[in-house]
């Protein structure tokens, strides 16, 4: 029986995978800005026209592909690394769970040898090997496919990146498919599992999916966290000193989590269709450790639109900031000049020059004894009682 695509297939032809708009954004702010995003990162996988369906595109950077095989029970724990896919067949038909974690996308062999022995359909090979595809779940009778993001720590050089996670459920197994090995948000499952601690070794497959959404969905609090400081740098830098590459910083961040709300709006939606469809695979018990999943993906979705409506608020206050300067720069300007308009008018008219001798009316006080100081003297007094005048008036009040 072939998946029932919930969507399907939805690879809409988009161009090329990045616009011109992305070009000279990148132009603009340099990527190490946040270097957590990618490029590319804001699109989907898009197949070409006229492609076959089922077909693979291999990265030529991709990672190779390398495969960790967790065994494990009640009683027991056993972490092996694995040739082929085909070497976790003895495991599978054992009593135990098995987790095969296949970190790497770069190996063609490896991923095709993965369907053989898991039976996958070329098309959904082909969702697991073409990245990045938009989250979803696809439920068959006896498994079931689920695609989501994961936002990784990049390590030393700070910042998350995000990649795509391929989890097939089985009765008796789970398996995972990353895009590359140094980095995820697994970690934590893992050491539970070998520690023993909580539930999971006592639990089925089915609880182990739940385990590593739940462990991909809260590896996103620790990038909720960067951006509220983020945020918050740039809301203190805006009001005490705004600056033009803010407005860059604020677009990135504004870009980054329209990139996260892309991918995490139907990430929860494939989360709350997993809890709801009544799959045997899926039992009653782990259904409630779903829900609290779903809860945390909608918790994230609502920071991240809070923290969209939060940069078109710092946007907003940035041009006040800016047109408030620019009011202020106005004022001063408009205080200079209205103090020597004045002065400039009385530099005018003793700049006209008529011939005293011509007539008695013509500037008499330029052969006044005491003329210049006299003109200085009424001119200083006007340009001091000016500036009185707007002291009293409150202009210079964060002006200089």
């Amino acid at each position: 029986m072939p998946f029932q695509a919930i969507p399907r297939r939805l690879k809409l032809w988009r161009g090329q995978r990045r616009s011109k708009l992305s070009d000279l954004a990148a132009q603009i702010v340099p990527p190490a800005v946040f270097p957590w995003t990618q490029d590319g990162a804001e699109d989907f996988f898009a197949e070409e026209p006229g492609s076959t369906p089922g077909t693979l595109r291999i990265d030529p950077d991709a990672a190779p592909s390398e495969l960790i095989a967790i065994d494990y029970s009640r009683t027991h724990w056993e972490r092996q690394l694995l040739a082929a896919p085909t070497d976790c067949e003895p495991l599978l038909d054992s009593g135990s769970v098995t987790w095969l974690d296949v970190q790497g996308l770069g190996s063609e062999d490896v991923l095709r040898q993965l369907g053989q022995v898991f039976r996958l359909h070329a098309l959904t090979l082909e969702d697991i090997a073409n990245v990045p595809q938009r989250p979803k779940v696809e439920f068959e009778d006896d498994r079931i496919l689920v695609l989501v993001h994961m936002l990784s720590p990049r390590g030393k050089g700070g910042g998350y990146f995000t990649e795509q996670v391929s989890l097939l459920l089985g009765s008796n197994y789970v398996v995972t498919v990353q895009e590359e090995s140094e980095h995820d948000a697994l970690e934590p499952v893992r050491e539970r599992l070998r520690t023993d601690r909580g539930i999971i070794r006592r639990m089925g497959s089915d609880y182990l999916l739940c385990a590593l959404l739940d462990a991909i969905v809260d590896g996103c609090y620790p990038a909720m966290d960067y951006y509220a400081q983020e945020i918050e740098r740039l809301e203190c830098a805006i009001l005490f000193e705004p600056d033009r590459k803010l407005m860059r910083e604020i677009y990135m961040i504004e870009r980054d989590l329209l990139t996260l709300r892309r991918w995490m709006a139907p990430q929860t939606h494939a989360i709350a269709l997993l809890m709801r469809e009544q799959h045997p695979l899926i039992s009653q018990d782990v259904r409630a450790y779903l829900q609290e999943c779903y809860e945390h993906a909608t918790d994230i979705l609502d920071v991240v639109t809070l923290y969209q409506e939060l940069t078109v608020n710092l946007m907003n206050l940035y041009m006040s900031a800016v047109s408030n300067r620019m009011n202020e720069i106005m004022k001063v300007l408009t205080i200079v000049s209205a103090i020597f308009i004045p002065l400039t008018f009385l530099a005018g008219i003793y700049g006209m020059n008529f011939n005293t001798e011509t007539s008695p009316w013509n500037m008499p006080e330029l052969n006044w004894r005491y003329g210049y100081l006299a003109c200085w003297l009424v001119m200083i007094v006007i340009a001091c009682g000016l500036v009185l005048y707007f002291w009293r008036r409150g202009w210079f009040k964060n002006s200089f």
